[in-house]
């Protein structure tokens, strides 16, 4: 742990302290390290503090906690207990689903979880196109007046959003009660975050940043526990909710434009019973970014619609101990009796859901994948790849969104009984790591527009197979593999 420059020009007591204090962190490391981690993410903190011990502990102290603040771990579990009273304007709408045993019995494992229950009459309406979905957003907006809820983990003042925004300005200037919500680093990131400050600040918005990190005004906490949800509630009467941030498909990125580099979406737009669930998540974060409650906000429901699709709102993320949004992909994969297509731009999973995808296709479920040829981030698109072998043995069709498109679409169907979509992707990170929203839509009709998305994307994708993926390069079989062990770093 000591440089050696330093050991070996040190008096000889001086030299033992320091090789007895190396060998006490160690040995505290064994014993502090493993506790309540995956048992592969402790071993990739123990291997770095190993081998490159002084980089390794700041790293770990840096990024090796995984919760948040006491102070919102306890207001987390507050709000899911007041959730239930919250809701009871829409008992009428408390789901009477009676289609499978296993659907039902996710449902339950759902509201068990994140206290929001399944709710029939609700319609969907399916939005894959980029600006498209911007567009009826804006329009949801400019119809305003209540309240406006924005949540989005990226937002920008751009081309592309200007008319988003200046919507949002507008209902606020004629009283309507606008509300915005961005995560700090994400948003900060990108190019424009000033830009977008100043427009918020000389409006009448209400807006936060979530999970700020400003050390100065003691907000601090690990950098990379963010708020990853999308969602967008108007009146409690309309919502959308998806993979899409708000900013322009090449994300501001003069490299991207260069490249013809575009982000593929798919949001939803939701009315009936659904959204005041769906509102709940909203109000639940501005409650932990502001300390004001929005109960009132809660108190009506829109009249659920006889022929309509029944669903349920899954929150997860570190203000919840128990993994919501992988616990039910889990449940669900395991359940799949005829087919399973999966859409996750990152697909890097723990043990239990690659064992849960695999045995599927083992089983004789059809299983496919769409994922991007060419990914956005360096380590997560390698440390992806490195999975394909396996799911490719076990006989999992992966098709690969043609370059230089990013497939970043969050959302999968199961036989024809379920579709699920929403911000979450299949990866560590959204388990754990990010504040996460998903939606479980019930029923033959909403599965079949989903399976149409899905067959677009297949028609733009070239499917690979084992046999040419374990020949491909060695060098490109060595990066992939080293991506790997970054995956388990949490």
């Amino acid at each position: 742990m000591w440089p050696f420059s330093l050991i070996g020009s040190a008096p000889g007591w001086v030299t033992f302290l320091l090789s007895l204090a190396d060998l006490a962190i160690r040995l505290i490391a064994l014993g502090v390290i493993p506790g309540n981690r995956r048992p592969t993410t402790a071993m990739a903190w123990l291997l770095g503090i190993f081998f490159v011990p002084s980089l390794g502990i700041v790293l770990f102290l840096l990024f090796g906690n995984s919760k948040l603040s006491r102070r919102r771990t306890e207001q987390q579990e507050q709000v899911n207990k007041r959730i239930r009273s919250a809701l009871s304007t829409i008992k009428d709408a408390e789901s009477k689903y009676s289609g499978p045993e296993w659907v039902r019995s996710a449902g339950e494992l759902n509201q068990r979880l994140g206290s929001l229950p399944m709710v029939d009459g609700n319609s969907v309406e399916l939005l894959p196109g980029y600006p498209d979905s911007i567009a009826v957003m804006t329009r949801a907006i400019r119809g305003a007046k209540k309240f406006v809820n924005a949540e989005f983990y990226i937002m920008s003042s751009d081309y592309v959003t200007d008319e988003f925004l200046t919507a949002l300005e507008d209902a606020a200037d004629r009283g309507v009660e606008v509300r915005v919500l961005f995560d700090h680093i994400g948003t900060l990131r990108v190019p424009g975050y000033r830009n977008l400050l100043k427009r918020l600040e000389a409006s009448n918005i209400q807006f936060r940043r979530m999970l700020p990190l400003l050390p100065t005004h003691g907000q601090w906490r690990r950098p990379d526990l963010r708020n990853h949800r999308k969602i967008l509630v108007v009146d409690g009467e309309i919502a959308f909710t998806g993979s899409q941030n708000l900013i322009e498909p090449s994300y501001n990125n003069k490299k991207h434009r260069r490249a013809g580099r575009e982000w593929v979406e798919l949001m939803a737009c939701l009315r009936g019973p659904l959204v005041t669930t769906l509102n709940v998540v909203f109000t639940s974060d501005w409650l932990s970014e502001t300390d004001e409650s929005l109960q009132h906000q809660l108190e009506s429901t829109a009249p659920p619609d006889p022929a309509g699709v029944t669903a349920q709102v899954v929150p997860s993320g570190p203000g919840f101990s128990t993994e919501n949004n992988l616990r039910l992909f889990n449940t669900l994969i395991y359940s799949a009796q005829q087919r399973i297509s999966i859409c996750s731009p990152y697909f890097v999973p723990d043990d239990s859901l690659l064992y849960a995808v695999t045995t599927a296709a083992q089983r004789g479920v059809e299983v496919e994948l769409f994922v991007s040829e060419k990914g956005d981030q360096f380590l997560v698109h390698h440390a992806q790849r490195s999975y394909y072998e396996a799911l490719l043995r076990a006989g999992v069709r992966i098709y690969l969104y043609r370059a230089p498109f990013v497939l970043h679409a969050k959302h999968f169907t199961i036989d024809e009984e379920v579709a699920v979509l929403g911000s979450s992707n299949m990866d560590m990170r959204s388990f754990s790591l990010n504040m996460e929203v998903s939606v479980m839509l019930l029923g033959s009709d909403i599965v079949h527009k989903m399976r149409e998305v899905e067959d677009t994307y297949r028609s733009l994708s070239k499917e690979i197979y084992l046999e040419a993926w374990v020949n491909r390069p060695m060098a490109a079989r060595y990066v992939d593999n080293v991506a790997r062990l970054t995956a388990t770093l949490q």
